[in-house]
């Protein structure tokens, strides 16, 4: 159960959410769990095909538009349809909306890495069917998703026929009730090339605006055959193949995407290269190699949970999902929906490098280092930012975006949120920090820490001996445009003083030389950095002890959740922002999240007050907050809470508990819930001084096991029976801190603590 999804429901809603928890990816390409023939009349679908980054751009309307409003917005763009297959027997077209259902069940094995449709059908006239459609997205060729269907007719038919269809006329889904889905801009794609080049069908679509193109070309494989034709039309290729009806028939379909991005301009020709290369493959052979390459992912990423099944199916499939949808080369990044859906359009936000980042840094450090060298290929578009905003030099990351522009068109919870450039440089740090790329440093981090350095200065100004940013916006998007957000400002301070201490660790070598040479950083400049971040203000409240949430957040009358409708929620959906700007309340965490990423910033009984007040004002409308309370409450003590709110997190979608899983996944809520287990009830931090660990075992749980990298080593760390044991499986031997002792480890030895001290 651990290791598989079964899913069985035919109701609209469930279908819906069904196609993005059944959804395949490997990070370039994504398609969604849709039945191949497609579903009842009447019955909506959000039929899609993704390439990660293949987007296109559309005009941003505003009915009062100021300086420095983007123009235009990014959109992923919902490509060819290689998914369909029709299967008539008897000229009875099959559909699980008609007809007797004798058995039908979906699954999703995560440690194989491939999606079965099993179904024994009996059609209105009585003649019966079996199907076992399964389909792959391959890890090991990044282009290719193939179906396999395995056709049985019962005794009583006398012919199957397969209609198989390539389809470049497609849309994107739009819905105008929900701002976190396009409201417009369906049609995105034109069709630019339908072909059939001997065996191969071959469509090709350009984007509108961007012009970018995507090519598929897809072979056709059936075990027994008695005839065969093809149809081109002006949109797409059908192949028909008739079959006799007196055995088992099996039809394979290999469709390969290539696009402009990492193709250039001969699509076509390089997918048919693709297929060409594919000619001996087997569908067996792409099973083989999909479970070798889970097999050595898992055996790094896995959590093992004893003592709550759900739990450990949940986070097994939110691991799957996040390697599913992290971009792999440098021109992509991980979309806030993964490559599941269309929510929030294929954007890439600050959910990256604080909540998703980590999982990879810590199992898989070069899926890791793409996602930093991604943020860095749009370092110049950053810079241009910056200029656009009045900055006079820096970098200002966008809010939302997939190449570099921003596409955030409401600035108070978009532009206004710079934090994301300090989450960015935290990121970098972070990376170094646990891999000591000396190389990375020197090539990349320090120019990022450089622009974003300056970005802060330029931001903020000094008064009264502080230095102070003014507004802005944390990550708490219920309160916007304010002064010193605690958040920003403990970012920023993390990021200067990093900053200023990687131009001294740099100092006099030949590489900070030529940096300061290409962006013109001087002395001077470091100082100012150092001054700023050594003497930022960090809002503290002396009546109540707590980090005040920014200078005027305290002093608004506190909204009134208890009492709140459960229908008005989320409340950005039921009430203006301008309204929730006057109350003290939390989409998500904001302060407490500063205080799980820079901890040493405050005292513990500033954290635990903190933690207690905002706990009272927080709705968790965002699904990246609950991990963040849960890792403070282990932290804390708060061993009840903690578990609580990380149940919130480890089952979000497959739950469907914020009732929008259908526009795509959670990814951000995904990696929180690794966080909320290694980083909360494991107790893990990173820093400069090395990796500690505070454990604390869920007292619902028999024992807990995973694995870290950490400089070049892995480590095994599994709790049980009030014993955490260490063991050093790769590389050298270490010195952690366990509750603040140190504890050497070498290569091979077990070595066990107490979990509690």
């Amino acid at each position: 159960m651990t290791w598989k999804l079964t899913k069985s429901e035919l109701d609209n809603q469930n279908l819906l959410v069904n196609e993005s928890l059944l959804s395949l990816g490997n990070g370039y390409l994504g398609v969604r769990g849709n039945f191949e023939e497609g579903y009842h009349d009447g019955y909506k679908s959000i039929r899609g095909t993704y390439i990660n980054a293949f987007h296109d751009e559309t005009e941003i309307s505003y009915g009062e538009k100021l300086h420095a409003f983007p123009e235009t917005q990014q959109k992923l763009v919902n490509i060819i349809d290689g998914q369909g297959i029709h299967i008539y027997i008897d000229d009875e077209l099959f559909s699980l909306f008609d007809g007797e259902i004798i058995a039908f069940e979906r699954n999703l094995h995560v440690d194989a890495g491939f999606v079965e449709r099993i179904i024994h059908w009996k059609s209105p006239k009585g003649k019966e069917l079996k199907l076992h459609f399964r389909r792959v997205v391959s890890f090991e060729v990044k282009e290719l998703f193939a179906i396999d269907v395995r056709i049985e007719p019962g005794s009583n038919v006398e012919q199957v026929k397969i209609v198989s269809t390539l389809e470049g006329d497609v849309s994107n889904f739009v819905d105008k009730s929900d701002p976190r889905v396009a409201s417009g801009h369906a049609k995105r794609l034109k069709v630019s090339e339908v072909d059939k080049k001997g065996a191969y069908s071959v469509v090709k679509d350009t984007t509108y605006v961007t012009n970018l193109e995507v090519a598929s070309v897809t072979s056709t494989r059936v075990s027994t055959t008695n005839s065969y034709d093809s149809e081109v039309t002006d949109t797409g290729v059908k192949e028909v193949y008739i079959c006799e009806g007196n055995g088992v028939i099996d039809f394979t379909k290999f469709n390969v995407y290539t696009d402009t991005l990492r193709h250039g301009k001969t699509v076509v020709e390089q997918a048919l290269a693709i297929q060409d290369e594919l000619e001996n493959k087997t569908f067996e052979d792409l099973l083989d190699a999909q479970k070798r390459y889970l097999d050595a992912f898992w055996s790094k990423s896995d959590i093992q949970i004893d003592g709550d099944d759900e739990l450990q199916q949940g986070i097994r499939f939110n691991l799957y999902h996040l390697l599913q949808s992290a971009g792999k080369d440098s021109v992509s990044n991980i979309a806030a929906k993964g490559l599941s859906g269309e929510g929030y359009e294929g954007h890439y936000f600050w959910d990256t490098e604080i909540y998703m980042f980590p999982v990879f840094l810590m199992t898989n450090p070069e899926i890791a280092k793409n996602l930093l060298l991604h943020r860095y290929s749009v370092l110049d578009s950053a810079r241009e930012r910056a200029k656009e905003m009045g900055h006079t030099k820096g970098a200002l990351f966008p809010w939302r975006t997939i190449t570099g522009g921003e596409s955030s068109a409401f600035f108070p919870a978009g532009t206004a949120q710079y934090h994301i450039s300090a989450d960015i440089a935290y990121s970098f740090i972070q990376y170094y920090l646990v891999t000591k790329d000396e190389d990375l440093l020197k090539t990349y981090m320090a120019e990022v820490l450089f622009e974003t350095a300056r970005l802060w200065v330029d931001t903020g100004h000094m008064l009264d001996g502080q230095f102070r940013i003014d507004d802005v916006t944390g990550p708490d998007e219920y309160t916007c445009i304010v002064n010193n957000n605690y958040y920003t400002n403990a970012m920023a301070k993390h990021n200067l003083l990093w900053a200023a201490k990687v131009y001294q660790q740099l100092k006099e070598t030949e590489s900070l030389q030529e940096l300061a040479s290409k962006i013109n950083v001087t002395e001077q400049e470091v100082n100012e950095w150092l001054e700023a971040g050594e003497n930022m203000y960090l809002p503290y409240d002396e009546d109540l002890k707590i980090n005040a949430q920014d200078d005027s957040f305290l002093k608004k009358e506190r909204w009134d959740l208890e009492n709140t409708p459960k229908d008005k929620f989320p409340l950005l959906l039921n009430y203006h922002p301008l309204t929730l700007y006057r109350y003290q309340v939390c989409k998500q965490a904001d302060t407490v999240l500063a205080h799980f990423l820079l901890e040493d910033e405050q005292d513990e009984e500033t954290i635990k007050n903190s933690y207690d007040y905002y706990e009272q004002i927080t709705t968790h409308d965002s699904s990246l907050s609950y991990c963040v309370f849960s890792i403070m409450g282990s932290k804390l003590g708060y061993d009840d809470k903690a578990y609580r709110y990380f149940n919130e997190t480890a089952r979000l979608d497959l739950d469907n508990t914020h009732g929008n899983t259908k526009d795509g996944l959670h990814m951000a809520n995904m990696g929180g819930t690794w966080l909320a287990i290694v980083f909360g009830f494991a107790g893990l931090r990173v820093k400069e001084s090395g990796i500690s660990l505070q454990p604390t075992l869920p007292k619902q749980w028999n024992s807990l096991a995973f694995h870290l990298q950490y400089q070049g080593r892995l480590l095994k760390v599994r709790m049980e029976n009030e014993v955490i044991t260490y063991t050093i499986e790769e590389g050298d031997s270490l010195e952690i801190m366990h509750h603040g002792k140190p504890v050497v480890l070498e290569k091979g030895k077990e070595v066990e603590m107490a979990i509690q001290v």
